[in-house]
């Protein structure tokens, strides 16, 4: 009787999502867990998913791929609803994590460290990767947690690839936007999008990036682009994101079927509807 229930519930959905592809369709939910294992340090998530794949999930007729976003420096995690709209889209269960808190400490650059001294900022985001996947696996018992697409902006693109480095039995794709400090993973098991930017003020390590000999022989797509490092989130103009979400959206047909729902628009939600903790006017993120 529940599954009956549900499924008629799916095809309602499905039927009004022939004729709107607004955003309703895609539930966002902000949770917080604590992390006992780091004196209960708060982590933060917003969990984007489409409505009807959640409720063909949680019937047991489908399994969720799961993307996870990791922000840039001083950037929240709720500023690129651009990218996750396009994920969302798609069908999968997208979780952008919060990973700096109010009461850390700056970040600050070291030169001659090894990431310029941030590794602690990424043990950190890959330790809050962790807790959000371990709390969301009793949530979405039918999300694959075993086949990560990750992606970052900046710090969160260094971030993604640490955590890939780190766990490469989990990773799937990695998708970063302007990383400046971990290489990228070259062995070609991880499909990798690299949008860099022409920015004066942001160039990446010497050896961050690879070589377009090396790049090719791996796999890695790098589009080298005219924007600046920090159009690279909502803040950017409706251009810029609408770039992006053309070359994700190429990047993911390469070997998963189109979705059947149009591309959300690439603007931001209004102030009225931005989800908690959204900054409008946010000072611009640091190198």
């Amino acid at each position: 009787m529940k599954r009956g229930i549900v499924v008629l519930c799916l095809c309602a959905v499905a039927i009004a999502a022939c004729f709107s592809a607004d955003r309703w369709a895609i539930r966002r939910t902000e949770m917080t867990f604590n992390d006992i294992l780091r004196e209960d340090r708060n982590v933060t998530v917003e969990v984007a998913v489409r409505r009807d794949r959640e409720m063909q999930a949680m019937a047991d007729m489908i399994e969720l791929p799961v993307a996870i976003l990791s922000h840039g420096n001083t950037v929240k995690h709720t500023e690129y609803s651009f990218l996750t709209n396009v994920f969302a889209s798609r069908g999968y269960l997208v979780v952008s994590i919060q990973h700096d808190l109010d009461t850390d400490a700056p970040m600050v650059t070291k030169v001659g460290e090894e990431y310029v001294g941030r590794r602690m900022q990424y043990n950190r985001g890959a330790f809050n990767i962790m807790c959000a996947i371990d709390e969301l696996k009793k949530r979405y018992p039918n999300a694959d947690f075993r086949h990560l697409t990750l992606i970052g902006h900046s710090n969160g693109g260094d971030i993604s690839m640490f955590f890939a480095k780190q766990h490469p039995e989990l990773v799937k794709k990695v998708v970063t936007l302007d990383n400046l400090r971990v290489p990228f993973i070259t062995d070609g098991k991880i499909k990798i999008l690299s949008f860099r930017s022409k920015d004066p003020h942001f160039k990446a390590d010497p050896g961050v990036v690879p070589d377009d000999d090396t790049a090719a022989k791996a796999g890695i797509k790098v589009v080298r682009t005219e924007f600046q490092h920090n159009d690279l989130s909502d803040r950017g103009s409706d251009s810029v994101k609408s770039s992006i979400q053309t070359s994700v959206q190429q990047f993911l047909d390469e070997d998963e079927p189109p979705s059947t729902i149009p591309l959300l628009a690439a603007a931001a939600p209004s102030p009225a509807n931005a989800a908690p903790g959204s900054v409008d006017s946010a000072p611009a993120e640091k190198k």
